[in-house]
């Protein structure tokens, strides 16, 4: 007799707020110090210190790169205690290294996770044109209109007029294009510089001033917001991008597609997923880390899709307690 794979029936994302919250500790200590990559590492550290206690057998799908150049939290690591459950991993241990070394608003840390074998891996292609809607939007957007075209039609769904709607684009050069569209079109541009998931979470989230998010993004992040939209009840749809000829061709021979709109179920086919984010520094619809006396305090979002469950969570953590994993966090 064949034994199946244990399903995650356990809500892990309970779990995983421990992890995210020691990652968002450890880089707000560097938040506004201007160096990114010393945020990312301790970020990195404190993630993997955690995680290396939770009770799973994890496979990390979407890490920070390859082994050879990533140490730890690499993509095909094995995270936890190798018992079951089984399950795929999405890490960004700092969504937004840029916001946190300036000390500018938005930064998350985020980790998903989903049944073995039902994450998309990314493979070389590392950018991936979006679109993403809250869950009022759900059924209007196609990826493959134009952006005056689904701001239209979101704007009729919503019963308020394009004026009204706040658009996510990423402020990069390539959308400068995209960024007059939908100014032609009468919408508010809502840019930011970095926070590719926190963006995307944001237009699920009541009061956070986004409608919809446009533009071209990492494939990680998308896999990642994937996750989360479909616990928030949101949408999502990507098609891979490059305009790289030779990374064009290793993805075709990769079996990869550029013509293909990806949905939210491709980018993550398990319908029991799970996300977590702790704020690095204050965005949307979450409180940046606090320090003070006590020692410092956080606040989270968790997600599982299959419950459709979206908690809150705000925790005080005592400062002699940080100080036993200092050499961490």
């Amino acid at each position: 007799m064949v034994q199946r794979p244990s399903r995650p029936d356990r809500n892990i994302a309970l779990e995983m707020v421990r992890v995210t919250e020691a990652a968002a500790i450890a880089a707000a200590r560097w938040a506004g110090r201007g160096n990114k990559n010393a945020a990312d590492g301790a970020a990195v550290d404190a993630m993997r210190f955690v995680l290396e206690g939770v009770s799973m057998d994890g496979l990390v799908v979407i890490g920070e790169g390859e082994k050879d150049d990533a140490p730890m939290l690499y993509n095909g690591e094995r995270i936890g205690n190798q018992q079951p459950p089984e399950v795929d991993i999405a890490v960004d241990p700092v969504d937004g290294t840029t916001l946190t070394a300036a000390g500018r608003n938005g930064a998350l840390s985020v980790i998903a996770l989903a049944e073995r074998g039902s994450m998309f891996n990314p493979g070389p292609c590392f950018y991936m044109n979006k679109i993403a809607v809250g869950p009022r939007g759900r059924g209007v957007i196609d990826i493959r209109a134009s952006a005056t075209e689904n701001l239209k039609a979101l704007a009729q769904r919503l019963g308020k007029p394009v004026q009204e709607l706040g658009v996510v684009v990423l402020d990069r050069p390539r959308h400068d294009q995209l960024v007059a569209e939908v100014r032609e079109a009468g919408a508010r541009v809502l840019s930011i510089t970095d926070g590719d998931v926190a963006g995307a979470v944001a237009t699920a989230w009541p009061n956070s001033g986004a409608d919809i998010l446009l533009g071209i993004g990492g494939t990680p992040e998308g896999v990642i917001a994937a996750a989360a939209l479909k616990g928030l009840g949101g949408e999502i749809q990507g098609m891979l991008h490059t305009t790289d000829d030779a990374i064009r061709a290793q993805a075709l021979a990769l079996g990869y597609s550029f013509d293909r709109v990806l949905t939210a179920d491709d980018l993550v086919a398990s319908e029991n997923c799970f996300f977590s984010a702790t704020a690095i520094t204050d965005g949307d619809f979450l409180r940046g880390v606090r320090f003070h006396d006590f020692g410092a305090t956080t606040q989270s979002m968790v997600v599982r899709s299959r419950s459709g469950t979206v908690r809150t969570i705000e925790t005080f953590h005592r400062h002699d307690k940080l100080q036993e994993f200092n050499t961490v966090i």
